[in-house]
């Protein structure tokens, strides 16, 4: 999905940032003016082990001024499904993100056509972006 999502940022003239969450920290967050921000949910609508402290630490910064959009995978066997994305939307908003998108949510591995729509997002942020003159 991330990878689909960054070549969409680039099809909107924007050069996309791609990281793991293992590999950063909330207040990275701060040098950027849009994020885009996924995870897959795991049992019962729960953020994955590797993504909780990240999410714990978007509590010690306020993201006001910045757009963000959510992405994940989920299972709709399970009665919640994609929940880690709801969480992970609700916590942006509560730190001040603007919600820039409606999240997009993908039962496991996205197909061709789910692909496009992943893409579709990454444009719509650049879009945001060359709007704000960014």
């Amino acid at each position: 999905m991330a990878e689909s999502i960054a070549e969409g940022v680039r099809e909107g003239g924007a050069e996309p940032v791609v990281k793991e969450v293992s590999g950063v920290s909330a207040i990275d967050l701060l040098s950027y003016k849009a994020m885009i921000l996924g995870t897959y949910t795991w049992g019962d609508g729960e953020l994955p082990d590797e993504f909780v402290d990240f999410y714990e630490e978007l509590d010690d910064i306020s993201l006001e001024g910045r757009q963000a959009a959510v992405f994940g995978s989920g299972d709709s066997s399970y009665p919640e499904f994609c929940g880690a994305v709801d969480q992970l939307e609700q916590k942006l908003k509560e730190r001040g993100s603007a919600i820039a998108a409606e999240s997009l949510k993908l039962e496991l591995d996205p197909s061709s056509g789910e692909k496009e729509t992943c893409r579709a997002l990454g444009r719509t942020m650049a879009g945001l972006l060359a709007a704000a003159g960014s």
